[in-house]
């Protein structure tokens, strides 16, 4: 890296020696401690003055640091909160950490210089109780407004069974539903003087546009949006907490229910950040393996918005027709895994078996088969006079909004940018294949259809190569840490034995440290932040996933347009509830 552009060297020139600590981490991302006092002056700098600045808040979280060593030279902490930005400019991470003493410290809140700040620290609030000084509306987001405790701390049970029974007491069915009472000053709404002719609508959780159990809180004038607030959690099934108390191989079939329509994409992001902690080379032929299955499931989950998408803005045969071509891809997943939806394929260092015989015919097939359909729906839905009254000029945002709140993926590329974490930051082998990055110049419904429907074209192109070009070799990594000795040799010598006992029952030990991997998933950035502490568990895993910051923005892009413009703009940003919730 040019000593000039060094985020390190120009954050130690513009607030002195010894104010920061640098912390080497296995993913390569530069990191360092900062004080609190320091925080906001520093996230100012970052954002706005350094040279090619920090434009993105990529993610927030935090670490419950009370239950392992401390690590020699850090600062000591109970909890950690960690921020995590991104620099296109530098295509480049930067971790920041600051050391939070206390059961329930407070942070100071960055919601002035990041509008999607605001989520993140309430999920953070809500999840280990720390507080943020300045939020202007810090309340629970992912659990129940009645919930007690916040889950993601070591002391919070996470098990139902290791918590109390349910006992409905009479108080207790008071509390819960008094809290389910409207009241718009709760959710961070102005309520109007009574001679006004605003009103409040709900929609939801139950509602065909809302694709999932999401309930929207509308503030109208007529049919014109005036405020809107997204009530979000419905899915949350606590899978970072549930990380922690799996092996690091259980953990897998997890992740594959966050974004259900993504299938092994989930897998991939969770899988590198281990490799990464582990030092584990993925052999070649497992990498084009992994990158053609992940091709499929974008193909699959881009079918899936497309069908519904124009399902909501009143078209009803083309949601039959492209799910009809989403089987024919479960077929040919089916082949190769055995499962369809979730198949749960995907292993540390590798996949679960070799390509089965006859796959190239089945891909072949499809190769064949799916263009003419993609051209059929071009004039069925994207020349459809009535879909483009429904999308063009809807929900437009500007690159420099998409960027503030933390929109990637197809929402990012249709303002314009040329952005795609597989060719800028290849993994798994994608630098090694011949394709493009549609983009997209209005930021509006149609365009973010419009980017879409030309990725489906570059992801046959990518399995194209896939099936041309795949490599002999193994599967899977030959490393102790993935793969258990044979079996027949376990009987030879004791070590063997131990060790295949060791990796099948308990599960591999990640050495001691963190990583982040982020991919380009179905939706958007995905990333998964995993911390290990020398542990058969992960001692914590942070799941960022794209849909969480596209919700966020819903309400920011709706303000003036209609209840069925709603409608288009919830579609045209194709998120899933259980990404959002986890």
């Amino acid at each position: 890296m040019d000593k000039i552009f060094n985020p390190m060297e120009q954050l130690r020139l513009k607030f002195g020696e010894g104010v920061f600590t640098e912390q080497p981490a296995k993913d390569g991302i530069p990191t360092c401690w900062l004080p609190l006092d320091r925080l906001r002056a520093v996230f100012t700098y970052l954002k706005s003055e350094i040279s090619r600045p920090y434009p993105l808040l990529y993610d927030i979280t935090a670490i419950d640091e009370r239950s392992r060593s401390k690590n020699n030279g850090y600062p000591s902490s109970q909890f950690t909160i960690v921020y995590h930005l991104f620099s296109f400019e530098r295509n480049s991470f930067l971790r920041l950490k600051a050391s939070l003493k206390g059961d329930y410290p407070t942070v100071p809140s960055i919601t002035s210089l990041w509008a999607n700040a605001s989520w993140y620290e309430r999920e953070v609030y809500d999840m280990f109780g720390i507080r943020f000084e300045g939020h202007p509306n810090l309340r629970r987001i992912l659990m129940p407004l009645t919930w007690e405790g916040h889950p993601l701390r070591k002391e919070h049970p996470a098990r139902a069974t290791e918590m109390g029974p349910f006992r409905l007491y009479d108080e207790k069915q008071d509390r819960e539903q008094s809290a389910l009472q409207f009241k718009p000053e709760d959710w961070g709404m102005e309520r109007q003087s009574q001679d006004s002719d605003f009103m409040f609508l709900n929609i939801g959780p139950q509602h065909p546009g809302t694709h999932g159990v999401l309930r929207l809180i509308l503030q109208l004038d007529g049919e014109d949006i005036v405020d809107l607030v997204p009530d979000i959690g419905f899915h949350h099934r606590g899978a970072e907490k549930m990380a922690e108390r799996q092996s690091w191989h259980t953990y897998i079939p997890y992740t594959d229910r966050i974004d259900y329509l993504g299938g092994v994409n989930n897998n991939l992001a969770y899988l590198l950040a281990v490799e990464k902690l582990a030092g584990i080379q993925v052999p070649a032929r497992a990498q084009m393996i992994r990158i053609m299955m992940c091709e499929f499931f974008r193909i699959a989950s881009h079918l899936v918005w497309y069908g519904t998408f124009s399902q909501d803005v009143g078209q009803l045969s083309p949601v039959f027709y492209m799910f009809t071509d989403r089987e024919k891809i479960f077929d040919v997943v089916e082949a190769v895994c055995g499962g369809r939806m979730h198949p749960n394929w995907f292993r540390i260092g590798g996949v679960a078996q070799d390509l089965p015989k006859g796959w190239e015919t089945l891909v072949k097939k499809f190769l064949d088969y799916f263009p003419k359909k993609l051209r059929e729906y071009d004039k069925l839905v994207m020349a459809n006079s009535l879909f483009k009254a429904r999308t063009v000029g809807i929900g437009i945002f500007t690159l420099d909004e998409a960027i503030e709140w933390g929109a990637t993926g197809a929402n990012l590329r249709a303002c314009g940018l040329e952005w795609d974490f597989r060719k800028k930051q290849p993994y798994s082998g994608y630098e090694q294949f011949d394709f493009e990055v549609p983009i997209a110049m209005n930021g509006d419904c149609y365009d973010r259809a419009l980017v879409r429907v030309a990725e489906m074209r570059q992801s046959l192109r990518i399995i194209e190569q896939c099936l041309k070009n795949m490599p002999e070799g193994a599967y899977k990594a030959d490393h102790p840490l993935t793969t258990p000795p044979i079996k027949k040799h376990t009987m030879k010598d004791i070590e063997t034995l131990i060790t295949h006992f060791l990796n099948v029952s308990w599960g591999p030990v990640i050495p001691p440290g963190e990583a982040m991997s982020c991919i380009e998933a179905t939706k958007g950035a995905n990333s998964y932040y995993a911390i290990s502490d020398g542990n058969t568990s992960p001692y914590r895993v942070r799941v960022r996933t794209p849909s969480f910051a596209h919700m966020q923005m819903i309400p920011y892009i709706s303000r003036g347009y209609t209840v069925a413009d709603l409608l288009s703009i919830l579609g045209a940003m194709d998120y899933v509830l259980a990404d959002i919730d986890r």
